[in-house]
């Protein structure tokens, strides 16, 4: 029995072991749908707060902990965004606080025990770099470029041995391209500059980082700026990129919460929930309007087999005034919702809800942290039967949970990604034991 362990353990030393490889988009197929861990790591300078790690309760007041990550789990989330700011808590030369680095890891644990996946991002971060493109100079972009690697390079060293559950995202919504640029090609020059600068600090670290799937962003997170632009840089691994956008449209009915000279707010939205005579229906960005849009990430990213996380969206939740229907309102919101999530999935995109835990209408918040309850039940039950309601469009070897596969039958690999066929040699794990063919 040595000698046959020695003969194999020999033959592995001088072979490469080939198991199937698995892409972004089998990943993506494995996050449906997503949640955002809104306004609580990403807040920051908070001068008014002596200690930095009181900057997770800041805008709003529960702090993270494994029961909240359970919780989440248990409403059926595969996924969790965790917007992060890195830039505020470092010191002159650009090294961050061993504290916050500590805490935030702490978060992510969470989730990862939960065998939720995780996308880890540098989110808005005082502007520093997302609102650096107006005025751009070629000094003000190597500069920027050099502090994202610096932040890369440390956030990734730290992380570097966590496997495939743990994404990085380079940013969150840089101001590129937008209505008031007087240079959008310059724009998303430096945007790709950034992205770039990103990818490359992440591969640099090795280890797991060296395959781990990274996430860049479309010129202002917009659908359409990414339709527009080709916005992707390169990277030397193969299948493992993926596109961020957002979502929050119409603006009439996600996000406007007073009537203007221009326009009403819209408190119903879509063709069932129309209120007669109101002046309140929506009247544009409905059913045809979300396919159109989430069409244009298949034609031009999915169908390339580039996956597409919609990394925020959501729309207000209002108590209706007197006179108007809250009923056709609530009703509304979970269309909305469905909707979203339906095309998203239909075209290879990953939706993540955005949730701030403020918990009190008008608002887009799902989930209330503070008593681990549902709070916009209407939202949720949106999102999962909108997810539930199509298969993703790519064939996947990992597109059901894991716990749904029959662990007798399952084969994986050794860093635990299940196979679709056994590899023609090499190593691979079945009911726990580990096999050499």
């Amino acid at each position: 029995m040595k000698k046959l362990f020695w003969m194999l353990a020999a033959w592995m030393s001088l072979h490469t072991v080939s198991v199937q490889a698995q892409t972004a988009m089998d990943i993506a197929a494995d996050m449906v749908p997503g949640w955002n861990l809104g306004n609580t790591m990403e807040p920051g300078p908070c001068n008014w707060l002596s200690n930095e790690l009181d900057y997770e309760t800041a805008w709003q007041g529960s702090k993270t902990t494994q029961e909240m990550s359970d919780f989440v789990k248990a409403q059926g989330f595969r996924s969790v965004r965790i917007p992060c700011s890195w830039f505020v808590h470092t010191d002159a030369n650009y090294n961050i606080s061993t504290k916050w680095m500590d805490r935030v890891q702490e978060v992510v644990d969470y989730c990862i025990k939960d065998s939720l996946y995780v996308v880890l991002n540098d989110h808005y971060d005082n502007g520093w770099i997302e609102r650096s493109f107006s005025g751009k100079t070629e000094e003000s972009v190597a500069k920027n470029c050099f502090i994202l690697g610096m932040l890369w390079k440390q956030i990734a060293t730290r992380f570097r041995d966590y496997d495939y559950h743990l994404l990085f995202a380079g940013m969150n919504e840089p101001d590129a391209a937008g209505d008031n640029s007087s240079d959008k090609a310059g724009d998303v020059a430096t945007l790709i500059r950034y992205e770039q600068a990103f990818v490359n600090a992440v591969r640099q670290t090795g280890g797991n980082n060296a395959t781990r799937v990274l996430v860049v962003q479309s010129p202002s997170t917009s659908i359409d700026l990414a339709y527009q632009y080709d916005v992707m840089p390169t990277d030397e691994t193969p299948d493992a990129m993926m596109l961020e956008v957002h979502f929050y449209s119409p603006y009439n009915f996600t996000m406007m919460t007073k009537d203007e000279w221009w326009g009403y707010q819209a408190y119903y939205w879509g063709a069932g929930n129309h209120v007669a005579g109101s002046n309140y229906n929506a009247t544009w960005g409905e059913e045809a309007y979300v396919q159109s849009q989430l069409r244009q990430m298949k034609t031009k990213y999915t169908s390339k087999g580039i996956p597409v996380i919609m990394g925020e969206f959501g729309t207000l939740w209002r108590t209706m005034p007197q006179g108007e229907n809250q009923e056709k309102h609530d009703a509304s919101v979970y269309t909305w919702y469905k909707t979203v999530c339906r095309y998203a999935v239909f075209n290879g995109v990953v939706p993540f809800v955005w949730d701030t835990n403020a918990c009190k209408r008008p608002s887009m918040d799902v989930l209330n942290r503070k008593t681990l309850t549902v709070f916009n039940q209407k939202a949720l039950d949106g999102i999962m039967d909108g997810c539930a309601s199509v298969r993703w469009p790519y064939a996947s070897a990992i597109s059901t949970p894991l716990a749904a596969r029959p662990s007798s039958s399952q084969k994986y690999t050794l860093s635990g990604l299940p196979l679709q066929e056994v590899p023609e040699r090499g190593v691979y794990i079945q009911n726990g034991r580990k096999y050499l063919k």
